[in-house]
Protein backbone atom coordinates (compact mmCIF):
# COMPACT_ATOMS: atom_id res chain seq x y z
CA UNK A 1 0.00 0.00 0.00
CA UNK A 2 1.58 3.11 -0.87
CA UNK A 3 0.32 5.19 1.63
CA UNK A 4 -1.32 4.44 5.46
CA UNK A 5 -4.73 4.60 5.91
CA UNK A 6 -5.24 6.71 8.87
CA UNK A 7 -9.38 6.30 9.54
CA UNK A 8 -11.81 3.65 9.11
CA UNK A 9 -13.54 6.03 6.42
CA UNK A 10 -11.24 5.28 4.46
CA UNK A 11 -12.19 1.63 3.53
CA UNK A 12 -15.34 2.94 2.18
CA UNK A 13 -17.16 0.90 4.63
CA UNK A 14 -21.39 1.79 4.78
CA UNK A 15 -22.70 4.02 7.42
CA UNK A 16 -24.33 1.39 9.30
CA UNK A 17 -20.37 0.05 9.79
CA UNK A 18 -18.99 3.42 10.54
CA UNK A 19 -21.30 4.59 13.20
CA UNK A 20 -20.65 1.21 14.98
CA UNK A 21 -17.15 1.34 14.64
CA UNK A 22 -17.03 5.12 16.17
CA UNK A 23 -19.30 4.06 18.20
CA UNK A 24 -16.75 1.34 19.73
CA UNK A 25 -14.64 4.29 20.33
CA UNK A 26 -12.43 2.87 17.42
CA UNK A 27 -10.56 5.79 16.30
CA UNK A 28 -7.98 4.57 13.84
CA UNK A 29 -7.23 1.03 12.59
CA UNK A 30 -4.48 -1.45 14.00
CA UNK A 31 -1.76 -2.76 11.39
CA UNK A 32 -3.41 -6.03 10.57
CA UNK A 33 -6.73 -4.28 10.01
CA UNK A 34 -4.96 -1.59 8.22
CA UNK A 35 -3.28 -4.33 5.68
CA UNK A 36 -5.90 -7.11 5.65
CA UNK A 37 -9.34 -5.00 5.56
CA UNK A 38 -8.64 -3.60 1.80
CA UNK A 39 -7.49 -6.80 0.84
CA UNK A 40 -10.95 -8.85 1.97
CA UNK A 41 -12.88 -6.04 0.80
CA UNK A 42 -11.04 -6.06 -2.70
CA UNK A 43 -11.83 -10.40 -2.55
CA UNK A 44 -8.56 -11.98 -2.16
CA UNK A 45 -7.35 -14.48 -0.37
CA UNK A 46 -5.90 -13.59 2.89
CA UNK A 47 -3.35 -15.23 5.02
CA UNK A 48 -2.83 -13.04 8.24
CA UNK A 49 0.21 -13.72 10.46
CA UNK A 50 -1.21 -11.86 14.02
CA UNK A 51 -1.29 -12.96 17.04
CA UNK A 52 -3.47 -12.59 19.47
CA UNK A 53 -4.19 -8.73 20.35
CA UNK A 54 -3.54 -7.15 17.07
CA UNK A 55 -6.93 -6.27 16.20
CA UNK A 56 -7.55 -9.36 13.30
CA UNK A 57 -10.63 -10.19 14.60
CA UNK A 58 -11.93 -6.86 13.36
CA UNK A 59 -10.21 -7.19 10.22
CA UNK A 60 -11.97 -9.99 8.49
CA UNK A 61 -15.95 -9.37 10.70
CA UNK A 62 -15.85 -5.92 8.81
CA UNK A 63 -15.44 -7.09 5.71
CA UNK A 64 -17.97 -9.80 6.26
CA UNK A 65 -20.67 -7.48 7.53
CA UNK A 66 -19.57 -4.95 4.57
CA UNK A 67 -20.44 -7.59 1.72
CA UNK A 68 -23.05 -8.94 3.16
CA UNK A 69 -24.88 -5.96 3.73
CA UNK A 70 -28.07 -7.02 4.53
CA UNK A 71 -30.13 -9.90 5.74
CA UNK A 72 -30.61 -12.35 2.82
CA UNK A 73 -32.42 -15.85 2.25
CA UNK A 74 -32.45 -18.92 4.54
CA UNK A 75 -28.93 -20.36 3.99
CA UNK A 76 -25.36 -18.26 4.84
CA UNK A 77 -23.16 -16.73 2.99
CA UNK A 78 -20.27 -16.86 5.21
CA UNK A 79 -18.68 -19.12 7.55
CA UNK A 80 -16.17 -18.61 10.40
CA UNK A 81 -14.37 -21.45 11.64
CA UNK A 82 -12.53 -21.42 15.00
CA UNK A 83 -11.08 -23.62 17.52
CA UNK A 84 -12.64 -23.72 20.77
CA UNK A 85 -15.91 -22.05 22.34
CA UNK A 86 -14.29 -19.36 24.23
CA UNK A 87 -13.02 -18.43 20.72
CA UNK A 88 -16.30 -18.15 19.14
CA UNK A 89 -17.76 -16.32 21.70
CA UNK A 90 -15.42 -13.75 21.42
CA UNK A 91 -15.64 -13.70 17.64
CA UNK A 92 -19.41 -13.32 18.73
CA UNK A 93 -19.09 -10.09 20.48
CA UNK A 94 -17.40 -8.59 17.35
CA UNK A 95 -20.11 -9.23 15.05
CA UNK A 96 -22.45 -7.77 17.94
CA UNK A 97 -20.50 -4.55 18.36
CA UNK A 98 -19.99 -3.69 14.37
CA UNK A 99 -22.99 -5.18 13.15
CA UNK A 100 -25.12 -3.95 15.66
CA UNK A 101 -26.90 -1.33 13.07
CA UNK A 102 -27.38 -3.83 10.14
CA UNK A 103 -30.41 -6.33 10.08
CA UNK A 104 -27.47 -9.59 9.66
CA UNK A 105 -28.62 -12.56 11.35
CA UNK A 106 -25.72 -14.67 13.06
CA UNK A 107 -25.84 -18.19 14.80
CA UNK A 108 -22.49 -19.39 17.01
CA UNK A 109 -22.34 -23.09 17.13
CA UNK A 110 -20.20 -25.31 19.34
CA UNK A 111 -20.36 -28.24 21.85
CA UNK A 112 -20.54 -28.56 25.51
CA UNK A 113 -24.51 -28.04 25.29
CA UNK A 114 -27.88 -29.62 23.07
CA UNK A 115 -27.69 -28.33 19.87
CA UNK A 116 -31.66 -27.68 20.06
CA UNK A 117 -31.69 -24.14 19.93
CA UNK A 118 -28.57 -23.80 17.86
CA UNK A 119 -31.09 -25.81 15.06
CA UNK A 120 -33.99 -23.28 16.09
CA UNK A 121 -32.12 -20.42 14.92
CA UNK A 122 -30.71 -22.12 12.02
CA UNK A 123 -34.35 -22.79 10.55
CA UNK A 124 -34.97 -19.09 11.08
CA UNK A 125 -32.52 -18.19 8.66
CA UNK A 126 -28.81 -16.71 9.13
CA UNK A 127 -26.36 -14.94 7.11
CA UNK A 128 -22.84 -15.70 9.20
CA UNK A 129 -22.13 -18.70 10.86
CA UNK A 130 -19.24 -19.18 13.64
CA UNK A 131 -18.86 -22.64 14.60
CA UNK A 132 -16.00 -25.03 15.82
CA UNK A 133 -15.13 -27.72 13.11
CA UNK A 134 -17.32 -30.53 14.86
CA UNK A 135 -20.11 -28.65 15.80
CA UNK A 136 -20.43 -27.97 12.16
CA UNK A 137 -20.38 -31.28 10.51
CA UNK A 138 -22.67 -32.81 13.68
CA UNK A 139 -25.00 -30.27 12.33
CA UNK A 140 -24.47 -30.50 8.21
CA UNK A 141 -24.63 -34.43 8.60
CA UNK A 142 -27.95 -33.63 10.31
CA UNK A 143 -29.32 -31.98 7.61
CA UNK A 144 -29.58 -28.79 9.27
CA UNK A 145 -27.33 -26.56 7.52
CA UNK A 146 -26.88 -26.01 3.95
CA UNK A 147 -23.61 -24.57 2.39
CA UNK A 148 -24.22 -23.70 -1.18
CA UNK A 149 -24.36 -19.81 -0.69
CA UNK A 150 -21.26 -19.58 0.86
CA UNK A 151 -18.80 -17.51 -0.41
CA UNK A 152 -16.51 -16.53 2.23
CA UNK A 153 -14.68 -18.70 4.51
CA UNK A 154 -12.51 -17.70 7.53
CA UNK A 155 -9.95 -19.92 9.50
CA UNK A 156 -9.04 -17.94 12.90
CA UNK A 157 -6.49 -19.75 14.93
CA UNK A 158 -5.22 -22.07 12.10
CA UNK A 159 -2.14 -23.16 13.82
CA UNK A 160 -4.41 -23.99 17.24
CA UNK A 161 -6.81 -25.62 15.00
CA UNK A 162 -4.26 -27.85 13.16
CA UNK A 163 -2.43 -28.78 16.82
CA UNK A 164 -5.89 -29.68 18.12
CA UNK A 165 -6.33 -32.53 15.32
CA UNK A 166 -9.05 -30.83 13.51
CA UNK A 167 -7.81 -30.78 10.13
CA UNK A 168 -10.18 -34.31 9.57
CA UNK A 169 -12.73 -31.99 9.60
CA UNK A 170 -11.54 -29.00 7.94
CA UNK A 171 -11.44 -31.25 5.15
CA UNK A 172 -14.53 -32.24 5.31
CA UNK A 173 -16.22 -28.76 5.96
CA UNK A 174 -13.61 -27.78 2.42
CA UNK A 175 -15.24 -30.59 0.39
CA UNK A 176 -19.04 -29.31 1.07
CA UNK A 177 -18.66 -26.04 0.63
CA UNK A 178 -18.77 -24.25 -2.75
CA UNK A 179 -15.21 -24.14 -3.96
CA UNK A 180 -15.40 -20.62 -5.63
CA UNK A 181 -15.13 -18.09 -2.46
CA UNK A 182 -13.41 -16.06 -0.78
CA UNK A 183 -10.45 -17.42 2.12
CA UNK A 184 -8.83 -15.86 5.20
CA UNK A 185 -6.98 -17.58 7.62
CA UNK A 186 -5.50 -15.70 10.44
CA UNK A 187 -2.84 -17.60 12.55
CA UNK A 188 -0.14 -16.54 15.72
CA UNK A 189 2.46 -18.50 13.68
CA UNK A 190 3.47 -19.66 10.30
CA UNK A 191 5.09 -23.55 10.82
CA UNK A 192 5.63 -26.13 8.42
CA UNK A 193 1.67 -27.25 9.31
CA UNK A 194 0.09 -23.92 8.52
CA UNK A 195 2.57 -23.41 5.95
CA UNK A 196 1.20 -26.44 4.11
CA UNK A 197 -2.55 -26.31 4.69
CA UNK A 198 -2.54 -22.63 3.66
CA UNK A 199 -0.96 -23.65 0.20
CA UNK A 200 -4.41 -25.86 -0.24
CA UNK A 201 -6.79 -23.64 1.02
CA UNK A 202 -5.86 -20.22 -0.48
CA UNK A 203 -5.81 -19.07 -3.74
CA UNK A 204 -3.10 -16.40 -4.87
CA UNK A 205 -3.15 -14.55 -1.22
CA UNK A 206 -2.07 -12.13 -0.39
CA UNK A 207 0.54 -12.26 3.20
CA UNK A 208 0.06 -9.59 5.87
CA UNK A 209 2.12 -10.12 8.91
CA UNK A 210 2.65 -7.72 12.09
CA UNK A 211 3.85 -8.24 15.39
CA UNK A 212 1.72 -7.15 19.04
CA UNK A 213 2.95 -3.76 20.26
CA UNK A 214 1.51 -2.77 23.68
CA UNK A 215 2.90 -0.60 26.56
CA UNK A 216 1.26 0.81 29.99
CA UNK A 217 1.27 3.80 31.93
CA UNK A 218 4.46 3.89 34.12
CA UNK A 219 1.09 5.79 36.62
CA UNK A 220 -0.36 1.97 36.65
CA UNK A 221 0.83 0.13 39.74
CA UNK A 222 -0.19 -3.35 39.15
CA UNK A 223 -0.71 -5.96 41.04
CA UNK A 224 -2.16 -10.05 40.72
CA UNK A 225 -3.45 -12.03 42.83
CA UNK A 226 -3.05 -16.13 42.11
CA UNK A 227 -7.15 -17.36 43.14
CA UNK A 228 -7.58 -21.08 42.75
CA UNK A 229 -11.98 -20.67 41.32
CA UNK A 230 -14.22 -18.37 40.49
CA UNK A 231 -15.99 -18.43 44.08
CA UNK A 232 -12.84 -17.58 45.82
CA UNK A 233 -12.38 -14.71 42.60
CA UNK A 234 -16.04 -13.21 44.08
CA UNK A 235 -14.87 -13.23 47.58
CA UNK A 236 -11.98 -11.59 47.13
CA UNK A 237 -13.70 -8.91 44.92
CA UNK A 238 -16.11 -8.30 47.70
CA UNK A 239 -13.30 -8.06 50.40
CA UNK A 240 -11.59 -5.66 48.31
CA UNK A 241 -14.91 -3.07 47.59
CA UNK A 242 -16.18 -3.25 51.08
CA UNK A 243 -12.67 -0.49 51.71
CA UNK A 244 -14.26 2.92 51.06
CA UNK A 245 -11.30 4.35 49.99
CA UNK A 246 -11.65 2.55 46.49
CA UNK A 247 -13.93 5.57 45.23
CA UNK A 248 -14.23 4.82 41.70
CA UNK A 249 -14.04 1.38 39.96
CA UNK A 250 -14.40 -0.13 36.99
CA UNK A 251 -14.54 -4.19 36.84
CA UNK A 252 -13.92 -6.04 34.18
CA UNK A 253 -15.37 -9.49 32.58
CA UNK A 254 -14.64 -11.54 29.65
CA UNK A 255 -18.48 -12.28 29.24
CA UNK A 256 -21.87 -10.38 29.09
CA UNK A 257 -23.12 -13.85 31.26
CA UNK A 258 -19.86 -12.92 34.00
CA UNK A 259 -20.99 -9.35 33.94
CA UNK A 260 -24.50 -10.10 34.47
CA UNK A 261 -23.52 -12.26 37.43
CA UNK A 262 -21.01 -9.88 39.44
CA UNK A 263 -23.08 -6.98 38.95
CA UNK A 264 -26.41 -9.28 40.08
CA UNK A 265 -24.01 -10.03 43.23
CA UNK A 266 -22.74 -6.84 43.91
CA UNK A 267 -25.74 -5.18 44.00
CA UNK A 268 -27.27 -7.41 46.41
CA UNK A 269 -23.99 -6.82 48.81
CA UNK A 270 -24.88 -2.80 49.07
CA UNK A 271 -21.32 -1.80 48.27
CA UNK A 272 -22.14 1.01 46.65
CA UNK A 273 -23.97 2.20 43.15
CA UNK A 274 -23.06 0.41 40.64
CA UNK A 275 -23.69 -0.40 36.93
CA UNK A 276 -23.40 -2.76 34.27
CA UNK A 277 -22.61 -2.36 30.21
CA UNK A 278 -22.34 -5.06 27.59
CA UNK A 279 -22.70 -5.40 23.89
CA UNK A 280 -26.57 -6.61 24.86
CA UNK A 281 -27.03 -3.00 26.86
CA UNK A 282 -28.92 -0.12 24.16
CA UNK A 283 -27.07 2.39 23.56
CA UNK A 284 -28.96 4.81 25.99
CA UNK A 285 -28.75 2.76 28.98
CA UNK A 286 -24.71 2.72 28.37
CA UNK A 287 -24.43 6.30 27.72
CA UNK A 288 -26.61 7.01 30.77
CA UNK A 289 -24.31 4.42 33.01
CA UNK A 290 -21.18 6.33 31.92
CA UNK A 291 -22.71 9.61 32.46
CA UNK A 292 -24.13 8.45 36.46
CA UNK A 293 -20.14 7.07 36.10
CA UNK A 294 -18.27 10.18 35.52
CA UNK A 295 -20.64 12.39 37.66
CA UNK A 296 -19.30 10.41 41.06
CA UNK A 297 -23.17 9.16 41.67
CA UNK A 298 -22.29 5.56 40.34
CA UNK A 299 -19.33 3.87 42.68
CA UNK A 300 -18.30 0.44 40.94
CA UNK A 301 -19.13 -0.17 36.69
CA UNK A 302 -19.24 -3.68 35.57
CA UNK A 303 -18.42 -3.85 32.14
CA UNK A 304 -17.11 -6.35 29.12
CA UNK A 305 -14.20 -5.04 26.75
CA UNK A 306 -16.51 -4.67 23.62
CA UNK A 307 -18.62 -2.21 25.92
CA UNK A 308 -15.65 -0.28 26.99
CA UNK A 309 -13.62 0.02 24.13
CA UNK A 310 -13.07 3.97 23.55
CA UNK A 311 -14.47 5.62 26.99
CA UNK A 312 -12.79 8.68 27.93
CA UNK A 313 -12.89 8.28 31.42
CA UNK A 314 -10.62 10.14 34.24
CA UNK A 315 -10.74 9.96 38.03
CA UNK A 316 -10.89 6.21 37.59
CA UNK A 317 -9.00 5.20 41.15
CA UNK A 318 -9.01 0.94 40.16
CA UNK A 319 -9.36 -1.24 37.65
CA UNK A 320 -10.15 -4.58 38.70
CA UNK A 321 -9.93 -7.73 35.81
CA UNK A 322 -12.19 -10.19 37.13
CA UNK A 323 -11.44 -12.36 34.42
CA UNK A 324 -7.96 -11.95 32.59
CA UNK A 325 -8.95 -11.20 28.64
CA UNK A 326 -8.02 -13.74 25.81
CA UNK A 327 -6.95 -10.72 23.75
CA UNK A 328 -3.96 -9.78 25.32
CA UNK A 329 -4.16 -6.13 24.04
CA UNK A 330 -7.56 -5.89 25.62
CA UNK A 331 -5.04 -5.69 29.21
CA UNK A 332 -3.40 -2.68 28.26
CA UNK A 333 -6.73 -0.96 26.87
CA UNK A 334 -8.85 -2.08 30.25
CA UNK A 335 -5.87 -1.05 32.62
CA UNK A 336 -5.42 2.47 30.81
CA UNK A 337 -8.48 3.98 32.52
CA UNK A 338 -6.74 4.84 35.22
CA UNK A 339 -3.44 6.58 36.00
CA UNK A 340 -4.68 9.47 33.39
CA UNK A 341 -3.04 12.83 33.34
CA UNK A 342 -0.11 12.12 35.80
CA UNK A 343 -2.38 10.73 38.50
CA UNK A 344 -1.71 7.43 40.09
CA UNK A 345 -4.27 4.52 39.37
CA UNK A 346 -4.05 0.68 40.73
CA UNK A 347 -4.95 -2.32 38.37
CA UNK A 348 -5.42 -5.97 39.99
CA UNK A 349 -5.99 -8.62 38.12
CA UNK A 350 -7.51 -12.15 39.52
CA UNK A 351 -5.68 -14.79 37.94
CA UNK A 352 -7.13 -18.52 38.01
CA UNK A 353 -5.19 -21.88 36.91
CA UNK A 354 -6.22 -21.51 33.71
CA UNK A 355 -5.56 -17.87 32.91
CA UNK A 356 -1.45 -17.79 34.11
CA UNK A 357 -0.86 -19.41 30.30
CA UNK A 358 -2.85 -16.36 29.13
CA UNK A 359 -1.10 -13.61 32.08
CA UNK A 360 2.18 -14.97 31.36
CA UNK A 361 1.53 -13.99 27.35
CA UNK A 362 0.11 -10.80 28.66
CA UNK A 363 3.35 -10.16 30.95
CA UNK A 364 5.47 -10.46 27.61
CA UNK A 365 4.20 -7.94 25.59
CA UNK A 366 3.72 -5.40 28.32
CA UNK A 367 7.50 -6.40 29.34
CA UNK A 368 7.15 -6.80 32.83
CA UNK A 369 6.51 -9.19 35.54
CA UNK A 370 3.28 -8.14 37.53
CA UNK A 371 4.10 -9.07 41.20
CA UNK A 372 1.90 -11.06 43.27
CA UNK A 373 0.22 -10.26 46.18
CA UNK A 374 -1.15 -12.70 48.28
CA UNK A 375 -4.91 -13.31 49.29
CA UNK A 376 -5.96 -11.82 52.77
CA UNK A 377 -6.49 -13.98 55.45
CA UNK A 378 -10.01 -12.63 55.72
CA UNK A 379 -11.14 -13.76 52.30
CA UNK A 380 -12.45 -17.47 52.39
CA UNK A 381 -11.12 -19.95 49.87
CA UNK A 382 -13.87 -22.84 49.15
CA UNK A 383 -12.78 -25.81 47.23
CA UNK A 384 -12.64 -25.82 44.03
CA UNK A 385 -16.01 -27.94 42.64
CA UNK A 386 -15.47 -31.09 40.65
CA UNK A 387 -16.83 -29.56 37.16
CA UNK A 388 -14.83 -26.72 37.52
CA UNK A 389 -11.41 -28.11 38.07
CA UNK A 390 -12.56 -30.45 35.06
CA UNK A 391 -12.60 -27.73 32.77
CA UNK A 392 -9.35 -25.83 34.12
CA UNK A 393 -7.67 -28.73 32.85
CA UNK A 394 -8.64 -28.83 29.33
CA UNK A 395 -7.57 -25.72 28.77
CA UNK A 396 -4.42 -26.23 30.36
CA UNK A 397 -3.96 -29.32 28.31
CA UNK A 398 -5.28 -27.20 25.08
CA UNK A 399 -2.56 -24.13 25.85
CA UNK A 400 0.41 -27.09 26.38
CA UNK A 401 -1.14 -28.58 23.19
CA UNK A 402 -0.51 -25.43 21.45
CA UNK A 403 3.29 -24.61 22.40
CA UNK A 404 3.95 -28.67 22.23
CA UNK A 405 1.71 -30.21 19.58
CA UNK A 406 3.59 -33.82 20.29
CA UNK A 407 1.87 -32.92 24.18
CA UNK A 408 -0.57 -36.21 24.29
CA UNK A 409 -2.58 -34.10 27.18
CA UNK A 410 -3.14 -36.16 30.84
CA UNK A 411 -6.87 -34.98 30.72
CA UNK A 412 -9.52 -37.49 29.14
CA UNK A 413 -12.64 -35.32 28.56
CA UNK A 414 -15.95 -37.07 29.90
CA UNK A 415 -19.79 -36.01 29.53
CA UNK A 416 -19.69 -32.69 29.74
CA UNK A 417 -21.65 -31.94 32.77
CA UNK A 418 -23.90 -28.38 33.56
CA UNK A 419 -21.27 -25.57 34.65
CA UNK A 420 -22.45 -24.42 38.30
CA UNK A 421 -23.30 -20.74 38.44
CA UNK A 422 -21.59 -19.57 41.98
CA UNK A 423 -23.61 -16.02 41.38
CA UNK A 424 -26.62 -17.53 42.08
CA UNK A 425 -27.98 -18.76 45.81
CA UNK A 426 -28.22 -22.35 46.08
CA UNK A 427 -31.82 -23.40 45.70
CA UNK A 428 -33.01 -25.65 48.32
CA UNK A 429 -33.76 -28.97 47.61
CA UNK A 430 -37.03 -31.18 48.34
CA UNK A 431 -36.89 -33.08 52.07
CA UNK A 432 -35.55 -36.57 51.49
CA UNK A 433 -37.13 -39.31 54.15
CA UNK A 434 -33.51 -41.79 53.27
CA UNK A 435 -30.44 -40.96 55.21
CA UNK A 436 -28.05 -42.02 52.53
CA UNK A 437 -30.02 -39.70 49.93
CA UNK A 438 -29.61 -36.59 52.59
CA UNK A 439 -25.67 -37.64 52.79
CA UNK A 440 -25.27 -37.71 49.31
CA UNK A 441 -26.60 -34.06 49.12
CA UNK A 442 -24.61 -32.65 51.76
CA UNK A 443 -21.51 -34.20 49.68
CA UNK A 444 -22.41 -32.56 46.85
CA UNK A 445 -23.02 -29.01 48.00
CA UNK A 446 -19.86 -29.34 50.43
CA UNK A 447 -17.77 -26.42 49.74
CA UNK A 448 -20.48 -24.82 47.82
CA UNK A 449 -19.92 -21.20 48.13
CA UNK A 450 -23.29 -19.29 49.90
CA UNK A 451 -24.28 -15.57 50.33
CA UNK A 452 -23.40 -14.58 53.25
Amino acid sequence: MSEAIQTFENFKLNKQLLNAVEEAGFSKPTPIQEKAIPLALSGHDVLGIAQTGTGKTAAYVLPILMKAKYAQGMHPRALILAPTRELVMQIEEAVILFGKYTDLRYVCLYGGLGPKTQIEKLQTGVDIIISTPGRFMDLYKKGEIFTREIKTMVLDEADKMLDMGFMPQIRSILEIIPTKRQNLLFSATFGPKVEKFSQEFLEFPERVEVAPQATTAETIHQVKYEVPNIKAKINLLEHLLIDETLNRIIVFTKSRKNAESVYSYLERKKLGEIRVIHANKGQNTRINSMDDFKAGTVRILVATDVAARGLDISMVSHVINFDVPLIYEDYVHRIGRTGRAEKEGIAITFVNPAEVYHFEKIEEIIRMQVPVVQIPEAVTIPNTPFEESQLYAREIDNQKKKENPDFKGGFHEKRARPKPNPFQKEKKRGNKNSKAKKNRNQMKTKGKWKNK
